[in-house]
């Protein structure tokens, strides 16, 4: 994806942002719900006028660090070599915030929306999209699985990447489908720790098998 189209598609999600913002403004109130928990209670707000802008501020602080991490990144690990699927995962984190932004809104003006469900049904098909895109991603300081390890071997992190691509698929499936059919929140959360910290040690296993033993 080249980087003009990117910040048109960022536009595009700021213009949706404003749009929303200024619609449900005159719904909001003074305080609006701004955190759950994961039985569903308030927990959390914010003032009327930051959560109007919460939406639009959300995708502007990702595109921001989106340019600054491929601007600052070592010349070794440059997203150059694989610009497009870093920009496209840039703008999936774009999506999915601005979605639970708007939805924050949306709750706030009123509209009965489960909102840790929201969030669960995001989380699922946000993993589903990161494990497409897992194996595509080349070794950076940023993003993917970052261990000590997949940054000292190609090998390394090639493996991972590719073992966690099936399982954050997996994953994504499994919580989008249990969510809609009632699995408990909490139960959604202890998977979405575990599958995500399975590729980390996994990484440790492999580059133990690709290296070898430590050397004194």
């Amino acid at each position: 994806m080249k980087f003009h189209r990117t910040l048109f598609i960022t536009a595009i999600f700021l213009v949706i942002g404003a749009a929303v913002a200024f619609w449900l403004w005159p719904q909001l109130p003074a305080r609006v719900p701004s955190h759950w928990n994961l039985e569903g209670q308030v927990d959390g707000t914010m003032p009327r006028f930051w959560a109007a802008l919460f939406p639009m501020l959300s995708v502007a602080v990702v595109a921001l660090l989106s340019v600054l991490l491929a601007a600052v990144s070592p010349n070794r690990f440059r997203v150059g070599s694989f610009a497009p699927v870093y920009f496209g995962l840039m703008l999936v984190l774009q999506g999915f915030v601005l979605v639970l932004g708007i939805c924050m809104l949306l709750v706030g003006a009123g509209y009965p929306l489960p909102m840790p469900k929201v969030a669960m049904l995001g989380l699922g098909a946000l993993f589903m999209i990161l494990g497409n895109y897992m194996g595509k991603l080349r070794r950076n300081f940023f993003i993917g699985i970052r261990t000590p390890w997949t940054i000292a071997s190609e090998a390394t992190w090639e493996r991972t990447h590719r073992l966690g691509g099936w399982l954050f698929v997996l994953l994504g499936a499994v919580v989008l489908i249990g969510t809609l059919l009632g699995m408990p929140h909490v139960l959604a959360f202890i998977l979405i720790v575990t599958v995500a910290l399975f590729p980390a040690l996994y990484s440790y296993v492999i580059y133990r098998r690709v290296e070898g033993p430590p050397q004194d």
